[in-house]
C-alpha cells in the first residue's frame, strides 16, 4: 500500500477524534469544566499584574512593581525579568522580536523579546501610559493625559511621533485599532472613532454612564467594559449599541472576543463568558447570554486573553491563572462501559492568534 493511503487513512481515522475535542472543549466552555494552573508571581514590593500576553511557549507579564515578568508556559517558572521603568508596567504587548511596555512612569520602552535588553525609550505623554496597540509599523498609545499618540515604527530603534490625537476630556484608558479605524475610550464615558491612515476624527459613540475601562474592536463590531458595571456592543459603522450585557457587580476591567465568545474580568474578581452570537440576536433573551461565571481571583481582574483552548488572566491577587478547557481534569470519567476513550489520545493543538 502507498504511502498515499497510509495518510489518508491516518486522517480518516483521525477526524473523528478531532471532532469530539472540538465537541468537549465547546461542551467545557459552556460548563466551565476547566484545569487550572497558577503562577504566583512574588513581587517585590506592590502586588498586582496589571497586563500580559501569551503563546505556546511564554507569558510575558507587567507587574505593578515597576517589572516584566517572562514565564516559561510549561514549567511556569519565571525566566526573565526586565527592570528599567521606575513606575507600575501599565500595558504590554510583544511580537517576534520586541516587546513594547507602557508604565505609570509615563515611558514608553522597547524590549529585545530574546534577551530583554532595553532597545529604545520614548518620552512624550506627560502621564501614565494606559495602553498600547502596535502592528504593521504603527503603534498607538494613549495616557492618563487625555491624549492619544500615533507612532510611525520604521524599526526598534527607530520611532517616530506621526500626530497626537486630542478630544476626550478625560484619561483615555483603552486604543484599538485596525488599517481602517483607531478606538479609543476613556474615562469621560465615550468612545471615539479616528480614521488610522489620516488621523482625522469620526464619531463618538455615547451610552456608558460611566467612565469605559476596556474595549475591543475587530471588523464592525466594539465591545466595551464600564465603571457603570456593564458591557456595551457597538456597531462602529453607524455608532449604534447593539446591546448591552449585565451581570458584573463591579467596574468592568478587561474584555476579549473572537467570533464565539466575549469574555469578561471585572473588580467583582470575576470573570463571565458571554455568547457572542446570541447578543448580536436581539431575540435572545437577557438571561441566556451569560454561559458561564468563573471565580477563582481573590482580587480584582486586571487583564485576560483567551483563545479556542483556554483564558489566562491576570489579578491584583498577584496570580497569574491558565483556565484550560482542552485539558479539562475528569473529562472522561464518565465514559461508557466500554472505555473506549478511557485514555485521553495524545493530540497537540496550536491556537491560530489574529
Amino acid at each position: 500500500m502507498s504511502s498515499a493511503c497510509h495518510d489518508d487513512k491516518y486522517y480518516r481515522d483521525l477526524y473523528p477524534s478531532i471532532i469530539a475535542d472540538i465537541e468537549r472543549i465547546d461542551t467545557n466552555w459552556k460548563t466551565g469544566k476547566h484545569k487550572l494552573e497558577k503562577i504566583v508571581c512574588r513581587s517585590e514590593t506592590s502586588k498586582g499584574v496589571y497586563c500580559l500576553q501569551y503563546d505556546d511557549k511564554k507569558i510575558i507579564s507587567g507587574l505593578r512593581d515597576n517589572s516584566i515578568k517572562m514565564w516559561n508556559r510549561k514549567t511556569l517558572e519565571c525566566e526573565h525579568t526586565l527592570t528599567g521603568h521606575t513606575g507600575s508596567v501599565l500595558c504590554l504587548q510583544y511580537d517576534d522580536n520586541i516587546i513594547i511596555s507602557g508604565s505609570s512612569d509615563s515611558t514608553v520602552r522597547v524590549w529585545s523579546v530574546h534577551d530583554g535588553t532595553l532597545l529604545n525609550t520614548l518620552i512624550h505623554h506627560c502621564e501614565a501610559v494606559l495602553h498600547l496597540r502596535f502592528e504593521n509599523g504603527i503603534m498607538v498609545t494613549c495616557s492618563k493625559d487625555r491624549s492619544i499618540a500615533v507612532w510611525d515604527m520604521l524599526s526598534p530603534t527607530d520611532i517616530n511621533l506621526r500626530r497626537v490625537l486630542v478630544g476626550h476630556r478625560a484619561a483615555v484608558n483603552v486604543v484599538d485599532f485596525d488599517d481602517k479605524y483607531i478606538v479609543s475610550a476613556s474615562g469621560d464615558r465615550t468612545i471615539k472613532v479616528w480614521d488610522t491612515s489620516s488621523c482625522e476624527f469620526k464619531r463618538t459613540l455615547n451610552g456608558h454612564k460611566r467612565g469605559i475601562a476596556c474595549l475591543q474592536y475587530h471588523g464592525n463590531l466594539v465591545v466595551s467594559g464600564s465603571s457603570d458595571n456593564t458591557i456595551r456592543l457597538w456597531d462602529i459603522e453607524f455608532g449604534t449599541c447593539l446591546r448591552v450585557l449585565e451581570g458584573h457587580e463591579e467596574l468592568v476591567r478587561c474584555i476579549r472576543f473572537d467570533n464565539k465568545r466575549i469574555v469578561s474580568g471585572a473588580y467583582d474578581g470575576k470573570i463571565k463568558v458571554w455568547d457572542l452570537k446570541a447578543a448580536l440576536d436581539a431575540r435572545s433573551p437577557t438571561g441566556t447570554l451569560c454561559l458561564r461565571t468563573l471565580v477563582e481571583h481573590s482580587g480584582r481582574v486586571f487583564r485576560l486573553q483567551f483563545d479556542q483552548f483556554q483564558i489566562v488572566s491576570s489579578s491584583h491577587d498577584d496570580t497569574i491563572l491558565i483556565w484550560d478547557f482542552l485539558d479539562a481534569e475528569n473529562s472522561f470519567e464518565e465514559e461508557g462501559a466500554a472505555g473506549s476513550n478511557k485514555h485521553q489520545p495524545n493530540r497537540t493543538y496550536t491556537y491560530v492568534t489574529r
